[in-house]
């Protein structure tokens, strides 16, 4: 069977059983292709300006963890908060250097699929479920935050200083009433178009209250690699150095805005910051405007987030349980609703979930910020290209080996959530 454009064994092969999911996991992301042609990497004419692309992916960086990184530096320090900052920035710029070195050699630019060439279906499925894990995270923080900050908005518009069990300001209706009509309908969505396709893994970045949980939080903070390949290729005139300087320039900008957040907080309130800086500024003047203001500003944008994460997460889906399928309506909407179903009792029935987001914090993002990026680039790049002893392969098997340090905060992770139930247990007990 001939194709309408050539391909070599340098780039991607495509056979008769795979074109058909190709198309269909394109078609997703790649709204903007010609419907009349195969869709192909090097066909794909990318339209987003530098400075965009810049912002795009700065977007996909930062995520509401920035409230919490004033109670990491409290745990921290100062110069100890700095210094974790700093290598992590530079090790995930770095990561993003090996992304784009594998998908310049074998032509690939989506996460899973750099995972199914360099390890087939296991190195896909690994990919994928840690992408679904991550933004499932993400997905119940954003809720978690509609159901806490939501009624403290409502009950500042409506002057309530002692509720009294009002329906309207108990969270759990209020994540269910969002859901329901303004998530749900964007999630069932086909596409959401170009924008959207830009910002599809956005971050949470869970504020989490333990010195433990500084170096995930962190790590959270900079996951951005599964949008970097995207990205890539929406970006007009793309090269490799081009796309590396994009990343570099949106990681400073984020580094630099995460350390201000993080110093003025914890310059203003000292020991007295909270794990959620919002809740701290609300001790002083719950009904003050400016804070109002930025409450409702966080609110619109993790409701309107959501239904963004919510794509990856079924795109993954899809491609580890459908890889051949194309496009049908009905599991299209049965994922939907099934995953934001699943998320809504998360957040309404788990006690504490700050446990669990430590753990997916300590595994999912060192995953997918340096342990895969790095294997795919030793498995992938040709021993002809760059031995395994040659000093770029040596430097990224030595870039791999910190995560170790990050897999060992599960433990701690897990001693704070039992702990934390104890506690809640023995609370309502005395």
């Amino acid at each position: 069977m001939k194709y309408p454009f050539k391909v070599t064994l340098k780039y991607y092969i495509l056979t008769p059983g795979n074109v058909e999911a190709n198309l269909a996991e394109s078609s997703e992301f790649l709204s903007n292709a010609d419907d009349k042609k195969t869709p192909h990497f090097t066909d794909f004419e990318g339209k987003t300006s530098f400075g965009m692309s810049v912002f795009n992916l700065g977007n996909a960086i930062m995520g509401s963890g920035i409230l919490g990184l004033a109670y990491a530096m409290a745990n921290t320090g100062i110069v100890l908060f700095v210094i974790l900052l700093t290598v992590i920035a530079g090790l995930s710029a770095y990561s993003i250097h090996l992304l784009l070195k594998s998908s310049g050699v074998v032509g690939i630019r989506a996460y899973e699929q750099l995972g199914f060439r360099a390890f087939g279906t296991p190195g896909k499925m690994a990919a994928g479920i840690a992408i679904t894990l991550q933004n499932i995270g993400a997905m119940s923080s954003y809720l978690y935050i509609v159901k806490y900050e939501f009624p403290l908005v409502i009950q500042a518009f409506l002057k309530v200083d002692n509720p009294s069990g009002e329906w309207y300001l108990n969270g759990n209706y209020l994540v269910v009433i969002v859901s329901c009509s303004v998530i749900l309908p964007l999630a069932l969505m086909k596409q959401l178009g170009k924008s959207s396709q830009t910002d599809s893994y956005t971050k949470l970045h869970t504020p989490l209250i333990l010195t433990a949980y500084t170096v995930p939080i962190l790590a959270f903070a900079f996951v951005c690699h599964p949008e970097v390949l995207p990205i890539y290729t929406e970006l007009r005139n793309p090269t490799k150095t081009k796309m590396q300087h994009v990343s570099n320039i949106s990681i400073g900008v984020m580094y630099i805005m995460y350390l201000l957040a993080a110093l003025f907080g914890y310059l203003t309130f000292v020991d007295k910051v909270e794990a959620e800086l919002l809740h701290t500024y609300s001790r002083i003047d719950p009904y003050d405007t400016l804070i109002l203001c930025v409450r409702v500003a966080v609110l619109t944008a993790v409701t309107l987030t959501v239904p963004i994460v919510l794509f990856p997460v079924r795109r993954a889906i899809q491609q580890l349980f459908f890889p051949n399928k194309t496009f049908w309506w009905p599991r299209h909407i049965a994922i939907a609703v099934t995953l934001l179903s699943l998320i809504n009792l998360l957040v309404i029935f788990a006690p504490n979930i700050l446990g669990i987001f430590g753990v997916i914090g300590a595994t999912s993002a060192p995953c997918l910020i340096f342990i895969f990026p790095a294997v795919f680039y030793i498995r992938i790049v040709p021993k002809e290209e760059e031995p395994l002893r040659s000093a770029p392969k040596i430097i990224t098997f030595l870039h791999n080996m910190h995560p170790i340090i990050f897999l060992e905060n599960i433990s701690s992770c897990i001693s704070y959530f039992m702990c934390s139930n104890v506690r809640n247990f023995n609370t309502k007990h005395v």
